[in-house]
């Protein structure tokens, strides 16, 4: 293994390689969700240890609660 892929301290291709999405998904994941993150200068940094509990502190309900929730704003909203 190289020094880059056992690194602590991730950027965002690594971050994305990890959670095994592409780095576009997972920048628009990095907007909308809690990930942990810093970004220092204009670079963001994920620690991995953070990026595996992260993952392990959802749900899929929690997602099927958001989706549903999200879905019943829109319909309110179409209804003004």
């Amino acid at each position: 293994m190289s020094a880059s892929s056992d690194s602590e301290i991730l950027n965002i291709e690594e971050a994305a390689a990890l959670l095994g999405v592409s780095a576009k998904t997972f920048n628009k994941v990095l907007h909308s969700e809690d990930i942990p993150a810093r970004k220092i200068g204009r670079e963001w940094k994920f620690s991995r240890q953070a990026l595996i509990d992260w993952v392990g502190r959802g749900s899929s309900t929690d997602f099927y609660r958001e989706d549903k929730s999200r879905a019943s704003r829109q319909q309110s909203g179409a209804a003004d």
